[in-house]
């Protein structure tokens, strides 16, 4: 089936590595023309030889670096017609032993950014009549313990995410989320490692891969490219009457009562 990618502009923040390059590999892969952004130059550059994608070196919670970004990417490309954003960090506290650095930290990163670039490439795509696919998380609609920053964050990604649609949807322009579950990136392998050292356990990431996919009902984490390619989808005229929606990347664990998983042990 037709994408109705081919040729058209995708600045995705947050494209050097994880889900962000998975993304950038399945939209060149579809044709599209693409742009990452990221702050590690040296690991940008590597994904942008790796996916063909142009990579310009950015912060995009910081307003004027976001809006010299996105004018390289119109300059190089003549305009942006989709946007994703996949920036963000994770962070691990509780509100009561969180700094203002710590909390301002995750607020930027996970949420500013997300804005800020989406504010700067909105006449872009009122123009093209273009989307946006704003990658939020489970723990925007559920809470981990001892994530509050995150947590927070990834909630109001959804709430950004309806805003936008509502506001901008007479315009063409359709905006949605996704929200995955554990996937295997290097920001969630140090997850994992960070979860053995707590347990007292060796760095073993695959046996707390287990772990934490345990109770879910496909039984393991996603592939980076089975969450890029639910973003694809969003971007994409298959989802061309999607717009307010949070789709979630998770195997199905948001299906999981938790308070039962005890009476189902052995089924």
């Amino acid at each position: 089936m037709e994408t109705g990618l081919e040729g058209k502009v995708v600045l995705v923040t947050g494209g050097s590595s994880g889900i962000g390059a998975a993304t950038a590999r399945w939209l060149t892969e579809q044709g599209a023309k693409v742009a990452i952004t990221g702050r590690r130059r040296a690991v940008l550059d590597a994904t942008a030889q790796a996916t063909g994608a142009f990579a310009v070196a950015a912060d995009m919670s910081d307003t004027a670096q976001t809006a010299e970004a996105v004018a390289q990417v119109v300059s190089y490309f003549g305009g942006i017609d989709r946007l994703v954003t996949c920036a963000g960090v994770h962070g691990d506290a509780r509100v009561g032993e969180m700094t203002d650095n710590v909390w301002r930290y995750n607020m930027g990163a996970n949420l500013d950014s997300a804005f800020i670039a989406a504010r700067a490439v909105l006449p872009q795509l009122i123009a093209a009549r273009g989307s946006m696919v704003i990658v939020s998380s489970l723990a925007g609609l559920f809470a981990g313990p001892a994530v509050a920053g995150y947590t927070v964050a990834k909630h109001a990604l959804i709430g950004l995410t309806k805003s936008l649609a509502r506001d901008y949807g007479r315009q063409g322009v359709r905006v949605n989320a996704v929200c995955p579950g554990w996937v295997r990136t290097p920001l969630a392998d140090k997850e994992m490692r960070e979860l053995a050292r707590q347990r007292g356990l060796p760095p073993d990431e695959e046996s707390m891969y287990q772990e934490v996919t345990k109770h879910v009902p496909l039984g393991r984490p996603a592939r980076p490219d089975e969450a890029a390619s639910v973003i694809g989808f969003l971007l994409s005229d298959l989802a061309s009457y999607i717009t307010g929606a949070a789709l979630v990347v998770d195997g199905g664990a948001h299906v999981v009562d938790l308070p039962t998983i005890s009476f189902a042990s052995g089924r």
